[in-house]
């Protein structure tokens, strides 16, 4: 009997990465990613992140400039890709060291999700908002996660991809507005991806989680005014 093909293989995949700036990043995030995956990079930088990326990985990658915000930049990328799956993640993380061939199980969904885990500070923090994804999930409200999102194409283009007018918060609003369009989203615990830069905790763990959860409640519930959309309350500040 031949053997079954896993439904979704490394090829398959276009990896999607905004960057602004993230030269002391990328070599982690490169070093973490299979050569058999694609991946297209929407660049917004002013210091050497293209030019690292193009000569660290010069196959399989495509380097797009633009300094769209980021939920535009996200589209963009998903334009580009050719492939039936999009993984959208962010420059300041690393796959754990099984997670393209823990992928191979999945593929009767339109979106997965996994948790965002960390090796260094803040440990406890990501396990706890991993725990909360958990928590939402068995509610049948996805905790989309930007930085480790896995979309099938078709999908995500037939939904009209990331929200345009945000510039923070596209990933939990576009979970939701996936969801609400019957697309299956799975909470995926075992795929794993770390962050490695906390800035923004660093500046305040307090002002990060109260500042997402007032932003998606509002998003959540389709109270947020059109003008205040495009703000980002200080988000990248």
């Amino acid at each position: 009997m031949t053997e079954r093909r896993p439904i979704i293989q490394p090829e398959d995949v276009t990896v999607v990465l905004p960057t602004r700036n993230e030269a002391h990043n990328i070599l982690a995030f490169l070093a973490s990613l299979p050569p058999s995956v694609s991946l297209i990079v929407v660049d917004a930088s002013d210091d050497q992140t293209p030019n690292v990326i193009r000569t660290t990985r010069p196959e399989r990658t495509k380097v797009i400039r633009s300094t769209a915000n980021i939920a535009v930049a996200r589209n963009i990328g998903a334009c580009a890709a050719k492939t039936p799956w999009l993984l959208f993640t962010d420059a300041d993380i690393t796959f754990a060291p099984d997670y393209f061939d823990r992928i191979q199980q999945y593929g009767a969904v339109a979106a997965l999700y996994g948790p965002k885990l960390s090796q260094q500070a803040f440990s406890a923090y990501y396990r706890w908002f991993s725990r909360g994804q958990r928590l939402l999930a068995s509610l049948k409200i996805p905790a989309v996660s930007g930085s480790n999102f896995f979309v099938r194409r078709g999908a995500f283009l037939a939904t009209g991809g990331f929200d345009a007018a945000l510039s923070c918060n596209e990933d939990s609003e576009y979970g939701w507005r996936l969801a609400r369009h019957n697309y299956t989203v799975k909470f995926a615990p075992d795929l794993v991806v770390y962050e490695r830069d906390h800035r923004r905790l660093q500046r305040g763990v307090a002002r990060k989680t109260l500042h997402s959860l007032v932003r998606c409640l509002l998003l959540y519930s389709g109270l947020m005014p059109a003008r205040l959309r495009a703000g980002d309350w200080g988000y990248w500040s």
